[in-house]
C-alpha cells in the first residue's frame, strides 16, 4: 500500500516535471505574480509605498545602467562610421583635386605653349627674312656639348650654316642636317665661334662658347674701347651671318680679366626656335 502511494508521488512529480507541465506551471505562477502586484499597487500603506519606490529605483537604475553598453556601442559605431566616411570623402576630394590640379597643368602648358606659338607667328610676319619655326626635340647641354636638335630638316630647306633665332636673339647655327631633324650648335659651345661687333664702340670680336652660359670675346684689339653694358650683334663678316642680330651685353669678369657676354636668350627655357632660311642659302 506505501509502494503505491510512494508510485503515485514519483508519476506526480515526473509530470510536474514534464516540458509543456513546467511551462504551463511557469504562466500560471507568473500570472499570480502579476495579480499580486497589482493588487499591492492599489493598497496604500506607508511601508508598501518605500518597498514600491525601492523597486522601482532599482528597476530604473537597472535599465539604465542595462542602456549603457548599447548606447556606447550605438555611440562608438556611429563614431566609426562617420570616421570612415570622412576618410573615403578625402580620398574622393584628393583623387578629384589631383585631376583637376593635371587638367589646370595641361591647359596652362597649352596655353604658354600657344602663346610661344603666337609670338613665332608674329616674328615671322614682322621679320623681313625668311623664317621658319621648329621645335626642341632634344636639348644637349653639358661641359662638353651645348646643342639642339630641332624636329625639321631637310624637308623644310634647311641647311648646314643656317642662323638660328629664339624670337630676335641669335643662339646658333645649324651643323648637320637630317630629313626631318637637324643640330644647332649654341654659341655657348666649346666650338662656337661668332664674329660679333660692339655697341655703341663699334670693336670687332670673335665670340667664344666655353661650355657655360656665359662665352667670352675674344681677338680683340688693344685700342678696344668695351664697357660692361655693351651690345652685342652678329656682324655680318665673311658673309656668314646677317648683321645686326642682338646676342647679348657684355659683362667685364674683373677676377679672370675677361669680357663675359649674357645671353638675352635663356637657352635652359627654349622650346620654339626660328631657322633664317636666307641665311647660307644654296650651301650644304
Amino acid at each position: 500500500m506505501d509502494t503505491s502511494r510512494d508510485d503515485v508521488g514519483i508519476s506526480i512529480r515526473s509530470a510536474f516535471l514534464r516540458r509543456g507541465t513546467k511551462q504551463r506551471f511557469s504562466l500560471f505562477a507568473l500570472t499570480i505574480v502579476s495579480i499580486l502586484l497589482i493588487f499591492l499597487e492599489t493598497v496604500d500603506s506607508k511601508p508598501l509605498n518605500k518597498v514600491r519606490s525601492f523597486i522601482k529605483d532599482v528597476v530604473y537604475r537597472s535599465a539604465v545602467v542595462a542602456s549603457y553598453p548599447t548606447k556606447i556601442f550605438s555611440g562608438s559605431y556611429n563614431l566609426l562610421d562617420e570616421h570612415f566616411n570622412l576618410y573615403k570623402d578625402y580620398k574622393d576630394l584628393k583623387k578629384e583635386n589631383e585631376e583637376l590640379k593635371n587638367k589646370r597643368s595641361k591647359s596652362d602648358f597649352l596655353e604658354l605653349e600657344n602663346i610661344q606659338l603666337r609670338q613665332l607667328i608674329n616674328e615671322q610676319i614682322e621679320s623681313k627674312s625668311n623664317l621658319v619655326s621648329a621645335r626642341v626635340i632634344l636639348d644637349e647641354q653639358s661641359p662638353y656639348l651645348n646643342s639642339f636638335v630641332i624636329n625639321i630638316g631637310a624637308n623644310k630647306n634647311i641647311k648646314n650654316g643656317m642662323a638660328v633665332l629664339d624670337g630676335k636673339n641669335f643662339i646658333g647655327r645649324i651643323v648637320d642636317v637630317n630629313y626631318f631633324s637637324s643640330r644647332i650648335l649654341l654659341v655657348t659651345d666649346l666650338n662656337s665661334k661668332i664674329p660679333v661687333v660692339s655697341e655703341p664702340s663699334g670693336n670687332h670680336a670673335i665670340l667664344s662658347g666655353h661650355g657655360n652660359n656665359m662665352p667670352t670675346l675674344e681677338y680683340l684689339s688693344e685700342s678696344h674701347e668695351i664697357n660692361s653694358g655693351d651690345k652685342i650683334y652678329t656682324s655680318g663678316k665673311e658673309g656668314i651671318f646677317s648683321p645686326g642680330i642682338t646676342i647679348g651685353e657684355v659683362k667685364i669678369n674683373k677676377e679672370k680679366d675677361r669680357f663675359e657676354v649674357k645671353l638675352y636668350s635663356e637657352l635652359n627655357e627654349i622650346t620654339f626656335v626660328n631657322v633664317n632660311l636666307k641665311e647660307n642659302k644654296g650651301r650644304e
